[in-house]
């Protein structure tokens, strides 16, 4: 692990215990599916806005 590595790691995780940074980890894992989510009923939605419009 390089020296620039290891502060980024310690900036983001020094201090917090290991089920910190497992809840943390969850948390973002289930942040990304839920942008996910959004951006795909976000487009969902913007579709049949442009359909409608054409009818």
């Amino acid at each position: 692990m390089g020296n620039s590595t290891f502060y980024k790691w310690r900036e983001k995780y020094g201090g917090m215990e290991t089920s910190d940074i497992k809840r943390l980890k969850e948390l973002e894992a289930e942040n990304r599916k839920l942008k996910q989510m959004f951006a795909e009923l976000s487009l969902k939605s913007q579709l049949q806005e442009e359909i409608i419009k054409k009818l």
